[in-house]
């Protein structure tokens, strides 16, 4: 894993009090669009479509459902 070097350390530091980059993050977090979230609700539909497509499209094989029988239940 690379180091940052003191120059890269002190153009971050200077670059984190400007307030370009401020508004620019604002802007980001107010214009932030998630396609599951309809109405302040998560669609359930839409996140189990796109998980689906999303496995299919890694390959990965669904496991087989077995269903999680213990004589005691704790979290």
């Amino acid at each position: 894993m690379a180091l940052l070097s003191e120059h890269e350390k002190e153009e971050l530091l200077r670059l984190t009090g400007s307030s370009s980059l401020r508004e620019d993050a604002e802007y980001l977090t107010s214009h932030r669009h998630n396609p599951m979230v309809i109405d302040g609700k998560v669609d359930m539909d839409r996140l189990l479509d796109f998980l689906t497509e999303f496995n299919e499209f890694i390959n990965h094989k669904p496991k087989l459902f077995k269903p999680m029988i213990d004589r005691t239940m704790k979290l």
